[in-house]
């Protein structure tokens, strides 16, 4: 039995913890270890991406803590790298569904393997992340690049299905860090594919297998054809079962706020009367479908930590066609262009805005706003 753990923890939801969480982070230790699977990784993750404790909110508060911003650089570049793909997708809106800079080739089919989807592939820390992934709706970063690599580049699938596959079991679902780093990984959106052999996955997983088909030299995989272990695909069938929808009161002498899955602020207006909205859109959830462990997750962190706030199942225009829409806030976001009201930008850690073709064009400009 190989020696293989990984160092996964459970996500609590309510804020007092999740701040606790927040000030037992390590930025100087992340930067050293975070690609390996016990590294001193932030487990932060799925609250950024639900909008809970934004990737400014961290930047901060680290630096309240006399950080060296020299000394924490690569914690901030993976702060940054979350808005960078934020900022791609409200510049790219929908293309980033598609190949984004190139064609991804070769291609022989547009589903998954059906040993990924069983955790069956045969590489011991893959199939042991998968297993978690499932458990915990959690995977260390380098898992998912390990596991696109092998749904992309092995198994020659197209990236769009495994990412969907990936995307709703994540507890951190965002479809811009996921879709575009899927694609980064797979050549549509990077000058090249990303690929890892046994032997690196062993080094950062402490593993040590061999006789597998990744336990070959990097030059082998320029021509390696599909492995058998991986040839058999599976129909890829994601849906999310929403609560009943239900008719909501609301006070039309208050503002509305409407929050979402990507927006779960407990500290947005706080100290206002208002009307207070979880927004489950059907709409959204069928082009964007998640796993019932995550939608419970996002049900939670609402109603744990906002007051009074109402559940709603519907569509924006029918649930709010009688409603002032002057009265409506809500956080701007990519999925939220139908939304009527007045847009609330949200906490960006630099104020650099835009399409950039690299993460590095970008950080070059985001660098220039840190007080080194």
């Amino acid at each position: 039995m190989e020696e293989f753990e990984l160092k996964i923890s459970k996500f609590p939801t309510k804020y007092t913890e999740i701040l606790h969480r927040l000030h037992g982070i390590d930025p100087k230790k992340y930067g050293s270890t975070r690609n390996y699977i016990n590294g001193a990784v932030t487990y932060l993750s799925p609250y950024i991406s639900r909008g809970v404790i934004s990737t400014k909110f961290i930047f901060e508060y680290v630096l309240e803590q006399g950080y060296d911003p020299k000394q924490i650089k690569k914690f901030i570049q993976e702060l940054a790298w979350r808005d960078y793909w934020q900022q791609v997708w409200l510049s790219k809106g929908e293309a980033i569904n598609e190949d984004l800079k190139h064609k991804q080739s070769p291609i022989t089919n547009f589903s998954i393997s059906k040993a990924l989807i069983e955790g069956a592939t045969g590489v011991f820390a893959i199939d042991k992340g998968i297993s978690e992934l499932y458990e915990t709706g959690y995977l260390h970063n380098h898992l998912r690049m390990y596991i696109a690599s092998i749904a992309c580049n092995m198994a020659q699938s197209h990236w769009l299905k495994p990412a969907q596959w990936m995307y709703y079991h994540l507890l951190d679902a965002d479809w811009a860090s996921n879709a575009l780093s899927w694609q980064w990984v797979a050549g549509s959106n990077s000058n090249k594919k990303y690929v890892a052999n046994q032997e690196n996955i062993n080094t950062y997983c402490y593993t040590s297998q061999k006789n597998t088909f990744l336990d070959v030299p990097y030059d082998t995989f320029k021509n390696m054809s599909i492995p058998e272990e991986l040839k058999e695909t599976t129909p890829l069938v994601l849906k999310t079962v929403l609560p009943e929808e239900k008719n909501i009161s609301l006070n039309e002498m208050v503002p509305t706020l409407v929050y979402n899955m990507y927006n779960i602020d407990p500290l947005w207006k706080k100290n206002i009367s208002a009307n207070r909205v979880l927004l489950l859109e059907p709409s959204h959830f069928s082009n964007y479908p998640i796993s019932q462990k995550s939608l419970n997750f996002i049900i939670k962190l609402a109603t744990d930590n906002i007051k009074d706030i109402v559940i709603c199942v519907g569509e924006f225009k029918a649930i709010f066609n009688n409603y002032k829409y002057s009265s409506i806030y809500y956080k701007e976001h990519p999925l939220n262009r139908h939304y009527m009201g007045i847009e609330e930008p949200r906490d960006w850690m630099f104020d650099v805005r835009g399409y950039y073709p690299s993460f590095f064009a970008f950080w070059k400009r985001c660098e220039k706003k840190i007080n080194y």
